[in-house]
């Protein structure tokens, strides 16, 4: 599948809704990998930034909304194709 000319469409509300979580993660960790430089938080803090700021159910949700929008606009075939690179990614745990 050719994926250089291809658009898909995604609600605006719902893009930036994604944006304004993905905004508050990278600067969130952005922070927090600078006070573990310094000493002022550990891992702990990090844990217990992923679970107060409900993290993973926001990752998730972000997720969901790209995969329907990627349903919706391509062709079962094509999503398989879409599942079988995202398989392909770096996990946490893997030993690659």
């Amino acid at each position: 599948m050719d994926m250089t000319s291809r658009e898909i469409r995604i609600p605006l509300r719902e893009v930036v809704s994604v944006l304004q979580d993905l905004n508050e993660f990278v600067v969130s960790l952005d922070r927090l990998r600078s006070r573990q430089a310094s000493g002022t938080a550990d891992d702990s803090t990090v844990g217990k930034f992923i679970d107060d700021w409900d993290v993973l159910r926001r990752l998730a949700n972000a997720r969901h909304i790209i995969s329907v929008a990627l349903d919706v606009e391509l062709s079962g075939e094509e999503n398989l194709e879409i599942d079988s690179l995202c398989e392909q990614g770096r996990f946490f745990g893997d030993h690659k």
